[in-house]
């Protein structure tokens, strides 16, 4: 998460320089049990766990913003100094951080609008619109021991073409605005809760791909 706090001049200016770095490594190219934590690069000694009592429930206007997928940016290279620097400090190479990330942003929804109860899907620029209420939550106790809070919203209305099921993953466990989150979708409640390699992931549209790294890189 965008967790540090950052001057908007010190952030373009980071923003540059990823950018920069970017470039550099195009031109060199061209001469529920499950698996995933969400830790992603957080990488913890001991099982972090959920304690049910601290969880609250959560309306959408947590989410209520334009969203875009990062996805673009991870294929595009925008990202790649992103991948450099985890593996600086992971135990995984650059491309193999960037083979992960690829299955996990995959998505052909580029961008997500969420307004009151109303969310809308864009596909090449097509909206699909649902409407939502709340299905509750479910905590997630992944293969490495920790623990994870979905937070799951069921269509009431709206396109058929919605999916019947959205959930969010994003770190937190109480109501509170987030800068980037995780959805899941689908017309299968249960069986949309064991999947756990692939997990869209949207930044507020208004961030450039460059502004984004450079929040991932100082989280």
């Amino acid at each position: 998460m965008l967790r540090t706090i950052l001057k908007r001049t010190d952030i373009l200016a980071l923003a540059a320089l990823v950018a920069l770095s970017t470039q550099a490594t195009a031109q060199t190219a061209t001469s529920s049990t499950s698996t995933h934590n969400h830790n992603h690069s957080h990488q913890a000694k001991e099982p972090v766990l959920v304690n049910e009592a601290e969880i609250q429930p959560r309306d959408l206007s947590d989410w209520e913003a334009d969203w875009q997928s990062v996805y673009p940016f991870l294929q595009d290279g925008t990202l790649d100094p992103v991948m450099e620097h985890k593996a600086k400090s992971g135990k995984k190479t650059a491309e193999d951080y960037r083979a992960y990330y690829e299955a996990g942003y995959k998505t052909d929804v580029e961008r997500i609008l969420i307004d009151g109860s109303s969310v809308t899907f864009f596909r090449d620029g097509q909206p699909v619109q649902g409407q939502y209420t709340n299905d509750g939550y479910e905590i997630l106790t992944y293969a490495s021991g920790n623990q994870g809070v979905r937070f799951i919203f069921e269509k009431s209305g709206g396109d058929a073409a919605a999916p019947q099921f959205i959930q969010f993953s994003d770190h937190e466990i109480v109501p509170t605005k987030v800068d980037h989150y995780h959805l899941y979708w689908g017309d299968d409640r249960t069986e949309l809760l064991t999947e756990v390699t692939n997990w869209p992931t949207y930044f507020h549209a208004e961030l450039s791909g460059a502004e984004i790294a450079v929040g991932m890189m100082t989280h």
